[in-house]
């Protein structure tokens, strides 16, 4: 049975904002899937993030700072939590799908060491794996397709039903059912093995990154450096 017609487990973040060094979880959520697509578990967090969520994030996501402080539990807790969750998923060998892993996964790691908390790679020992990430394959399949690569996109290009989206647990959800339909639809990436696609999508980031950094380079900004290393950022990067 090919990895898109088993379980698989959607991990989502609302955050305070884009950059993974320094940006804070505001919501969470790891939602388990069956075969047939239904939900069959999930679970939730809302975090006091210990900042000001600035309010373009909140915008986003609706989730305000006097509500995440009055919610929301102690971050380093919440983090523990998270991390431990997502840890476990990756030993269980369910294939864990992340939109935009390299920032989901990253943000998490950042957290951790915030807090003094083993991180995910630690907690496995080794890089997380097997991830599927839906912005990764879809550009790797259909690299010239036009218009934009957002989840709400993908879904409406793979015709899955997005309520509530950058809710965590709906784009968790979507995620998941976005990439059932990838694999539906492009039988060499769902006859590989997860770690067989785990290690092309790692292949895939890095040409998708040089390829938009030499556009960069070339169309606007001749020092432009877009990160290649995926589904994780290394610390320090």
């Amino acid at each position: 049975m090919s990895w898109h017609q088993g379980t698989l487990v959607g991990f989502d973040l609302e955050t305070t904002g884009t950059d993974v060094e320094s940006d804070r979880i505001v919501t969470a959520a790891l939602v388990r899937l069956d075969p047939d697509g239904a939900v069959a578990e999930q679970r939730t967090w809302l975090l006091d993030p210990g900042v000001a969520i600035p309010e373009q994030a909140s915008a986003i996501h609706g989730i305000g700072t006097d509500h995440a402080r009055k919610h929301g539990t102690r971050a380093a807790s919440a983090v523990e939590e998270i991390a431990h969750a997502v840890a476990e998923v990756l030993r269980s060998d369910v294939p864990l799908v992340v939109m935009n892993a390299r920032y989901d996964l990253s943000l998490l790691d950042r957290e951790c060491r915030r807090y003094g908390l083993p991180s995910v790679e630690e907690r496995v020992g080794g890089a997380p794996s097997p991830v599927i990430d839906p912005l990764v394959i879809d550009k790797h399949v259909d690299k010239y397709r036009k218009g934009k690569r957002a989840l709400q996109a993908l879904c409406d290009h793979y015709g899955v039903t997005l309520d509530g989206a950058h809710d965590a647990s709906a784009d968790a959800v979507a995620a998941v059912r976005v990439v059932r339909r990838m694999g539906e639809r492009h039988r060499p990436v769902a006859t590989l093995p997860p770690d067989e696609l785990h290690a092309l999508q790692i292949r895939a980031a890095a040409e998708q990154s040089a390829s938009l950094q030499a556009y960069l380079r070339r169309t606007s900004d001749p020092a432009a450096v877009v990160e290649s290393a995926w589904p994780l950022i290394p610390r320090g990067a």
